[in-house]
């Protein structure tokens, strides 16, 4: 943290005090929109990644990107919400304890019904895996 601002202070040599002062704020203490792009961006990969891979692992931490997405957007808003005080601080981190939970619950199930099927069919390609065809 302290490396990357004192690269971007290099950058900003040309800046007033009161620009460079208010750059080093916002690295600080980043505000709600700055979690949000990093989670939409986390959700986006994890949306291609399920929608274009076939390697039924490679869908599995796709899966696992969008739900560490929806945690990176419950802590946001709730510290959003603590700092206006308009709820409980610790909602968000609640929810993201179940969301882990639920995530670890699915990878388990889902890494069990992997090696199933690799016994049974020897791939992890979703393509040729094609239990539920007639």
């Amino acid at each position: 943290m302290v490396a990357f601002a004192s690269i971007l202070a290099l950058f900003l040599q040309a800046a007033s005090d009161s620009r460079m002062s208010a750059a080093m704020e916002s690295i600080k203490h980043p505000d709600l929109s700055k979690f949000l792009v990093i989670g939409a961006i986390l959700f986006i990969i994890g949306v291609a990644g399920v929608l274009v891979r076939r390697n039924i692992i490679v869908i599995f931490m796709s899966i696992e990107l969008i739900l560490n997405a929806a945690n990176l957007n419950f802590i946001a808003f709730s510290r959003y919400l603590a700092d206006t005080g308009g709820a409980n601080p610790l909602s968000g981190q609640v929810f993201t304890v179940f969301v882990i939970v639920v995530a670890a619950a699915e990878a388990a199930i889902g890494l069990g019904i992997v090696i199933a099927l690799y016994r049974n069919r020897e791939t992890i390609w979703v393509d040729e895996i094609d239990l539920m065809k007639w």
